[in-house]
């Protein structure tokens, strides 16, 4: 919670957003958002698929001022981030489908389970594209 001089509440402020984070958490979840070109619950797994245009347009950004800081061994690893991500949220939307749904809102009953399978082919894809990322 972030206060004002008056000590009044002003927002909330997540710690994952100020922390330090680990490079292949941040750097995968961001490919696995933005680099998707349909949406994360997507019913149409048809329009799922890893935008290669992105991923190089923001590794080439990114890369700019990330070089300076970034080990050989993270920047090799960079890729298997936006896979490991991915893999990682696609277990929690399926681990919370099959425990009732306790964590994640939803907005049917199945969503966590479509969210799970749209991960799923996304994962699929980036698969298919790993060799030129």
């Amino acid at each position: 919670m972030l206060f004002d001089e008056h000590d009044e509440p002003i927002c909330i402020v997540d710690m994952d957003t100020v922390m330090p984070g680990f490079v292949l958490s941040d750097f995968g979840d961001f490919m696995r958002t933005a680099a998707n070109n349909g949406a994360e619950d997507d019913p149409y797994l048809d329009k799922v698929s890893f935008n290669m245009e992105i991923f190089r347009s923001y590794t080439r950004g990114y890369f700019k001022e990330a070089k300076k800081f970034l080990t050989p061994i993270e920047t090799e690893l960079l890729p298997f981030g936006a896979k490991l991500l991915t893999y990682m949220q696609l277990v929690r939307f399926l681990t919370d489908y099959l425990n009732g749904d306790k964590y994640y809102k939803i907005s049917s009953p199945l969503h966590n389970l479509q969210r799970s399978k749209a991960q799923f082919k996304l994962l699929q894809s980036i698969e298919a594209n790993y060799a030129e990322m």
